[in-house]
């Protein structure tokens, strides 16, 4: 059971999530589903960012 590569996993996981919603939200007609799937897109890619700063040992991540 290798638990190191959980986060990395985890981090890879919520970006390939985020990657999907953009996409989703790209094709959406309804003006008011792209800006919620965008904004879930964004929330998810910030989480993923965190998770792996985090991993990194780097709690506050420059932006």
């Amino acid at each position: 059971m290798s638990g190191s590569d959980e986060p990395a996993d985890l981090a890879r996981q919520m970006r390939e999530k985020a990657q999907q919603l953009h996409e989703a939200a790209e094709r959406a007609s309804d003006p008011q589903e792209r800006e919620r799937l965008e904004k879930k897109s964004r929330t998810i890619r910030d989480r993923s960012e965190q998770q792996s700063a985090m991993e990194a040992g780097d709690i506050y991540p420059q932006k």
